[in-house]
């Protein structure tokens, strides 16, 4: 019996998939403005439910190969774990201050412990956030979850960190390297598990003549953000250029123009609505001057044996500030999000083609749930990202 073997013809890579943000921009824009404002009302406690809603309306419009993600996190759960934080956070804020109360000498030296135990929880935060958002993110009905440790994470940050300050900065994009092969090693779709290839020389090949440019953009202002906007680019291509999950690689054409409209759009905002707050309090100085003799009502104040006497025009041009001030904080947080979150999440996820697609076929789902604690810790800390 004559046997011939035939060659094992394999199926042809898929092309690589694109990546598609098809949000509508008024839609956003409605949604921050909104935000915003209940923010105010209810003094900031709002930005839980605004930070998911705005996590929803990004995800559920970005398609990969089709198909939109979808974030399941919920304002309440930011809420819970912010106020734990808070639990945990306060007492050391008041133990640091009676301890500098009690040793004014010391209390120079304290700081410097305080300001990197600070850092080194921030930065635990910040992984514990990341792991936070990872498990409520959902794509073909597959979770990406994280393990790892946010401690061992915090301490390489704070090595790599006095590292980079000693430096100057120069040891930045070794930095970033490391701490994202952690974090991507540590990271899965599934039981796809991640990684991160991309190496610090690389990113270092790109940016190294900002650093030698970035004291001259200290002096002439208009080159700073120029020079930021082209790094934050070629930081992003980079990054995405090294992200892996197993066969799963990613490539990116963003240009290192890319964010150039972008952060000259913010400063051209924040001037008009500067000049505008400005021309607001100098219209409400002229007419409470004009109506101080109508403004009877005023308010007498004692401290420590000290009477204060405050006219009722002077309480007006007080509340006449606050309202100012507030209006125009709200209106630079809409357009700092609409301009550095939506538009950039736009042009960054549009970038992207994703290879290896194939891949994810027969993706298990694997993981559980991680507590908003992490991303509790990193809103009271001020480092919460998005």
């Amino acid at each position: 019996m004559n046997m011939r073997w035939e060659p094992l013809h394999l199926p042809p890579p898929l092309p690589p998939a694109k990546v598609i943000f098809s949000g509508d921009r008024g839609q956003f824009f409605a949604l921050a403005a909104r935000g915003a404002a209940l923010e105010l009302v209810t003094v900031g406690f709002y930005r839980f439910w605004l930070a998911t809603d705005i996590r929803r309306h990004m995800w559920s419009h970005t398609a990969i190969d089709g198909d939109a993600a979808e974030y399941t996190g919920r304002g309440k759960e930011l809420l819970i774990g912010f106020l734990f934080a808070l639990a945990i956070l306060v007492p050391i804020y008041l133990g640091y201050f009676l301890v500098t109360v009690e040793a004014e000498s010391w209390k120079g030296f304290a700081s410097i412990p305080l300001l990197l135990g600070f850092y080194a929880f921030g930065q635990f935060a910040t992984y514990r956030a990341r792991r936070y958002r990872l498990t409520r993110t959902v794509w073909r009905g597959v979770r990406f979850w994280m393990d790892g440790s946010g401690w061992a994470y915090a301490w390489r940050a704070v090595l790599w960190g006095l590292l980079a300050l000693a430096t100057l900065g120069l040891a930045y994009p070794w930095r970033e390297a490391a701490l994202e092969r952690y974090k991507m090693r540590h990271s899965h779709y599934g039981d796809l598990q991640g990684g991160f290839e991309a190496r610090g020389i690389d990113f270092f090949k790109q940016v190294w003549w900002l650093w030698l440019l970035a004291p001259f953009s200290l002096v002439l202002f208009p080159t700073l953000p120029l020079l930021y906007a082209e790094f934050r680019a070629r930081e992003y291509a980079w990054w995405l250029a090294g992200i892996r999950f197993g066969p799963v690689s990613l490539t990116s054409s963003l240009p290192h123009t890319a964010f150039y409209g972008l952060y000259w759009k913010v400063i051209g905002w924040m001037f008009l609505l500067g000049t505008a707050l400005s021309g607001y309090l100098a219209l409400a100085v002229g007419l409470i001057t004009k109506l101080s003799g109508k403004l009877h009502l005023g308010m007498t104040m004692k401290i420590n044996g000290l009477v204060i006497d405050m006219p009722g025009h002077t309480i007006a041009l007080v509340a006449a500030t606050v309202i100012g001030y507030l209006a125009y904080v709200l209106a630079i947080n809409v357009v700092i999000r609409v301009y550095l979150l939506r538009d950039l999440w736009e042009a960054v996820v549009s970038s992207i083609r994703v290879h290896g697609i194939e891949a994810v076929g027969n993706v298990h789902a694997k993981g559980e749930l991680a507590s908003a604690l992490g991303e509790g810790f990193a809103d009271g800390l001020d480092v919460a990202g998005f």
